[in-house]
């Protein structure tokens, strides 16, 4: 079994004990967006799995949209990710 050759950490140990793996990623190529998947590249842009810019390019996002991401799960947890949310979390 070969290993691919990544730059980084292969998996980060999360707070609350869990572990993060490159194998936990959405798949580059994925169209739509639930909650669960915004929150697993966040989790692992905010604990160093993958850098931001990485991130960015290997889903199509926009620096705006990633900020979205990152605001929303930094005042509200995972739950503001949910499009049926958006209106509940997005106060001035």
């Amino acid at each position: 079994m070969y290993l691919k050759r990544v730059d980084g950490p292969r998996q980060v140990t999360l707070p609350d004990g869990s572990i993060l793996t490159r194998a936990d990623l959405p798949p580059p190529d994925t169209r739509r967006w639930v909650a669960s998947r915004k929150a697993v590249v966040v989790k692992a842009v905010i604990h160093g799995l993958l850098p931001r810019a990485e991130a960015l390019d290997r889903y199509g996002l926009s620096e705006e949209e990633f900020d979205l991401w990152l605001r929303a799960v930094e005042s509200h947890g995972e739950a503001a990710l949910k499009v049926t949310a958006i209106q509940k979390y997005r106060q001035l």
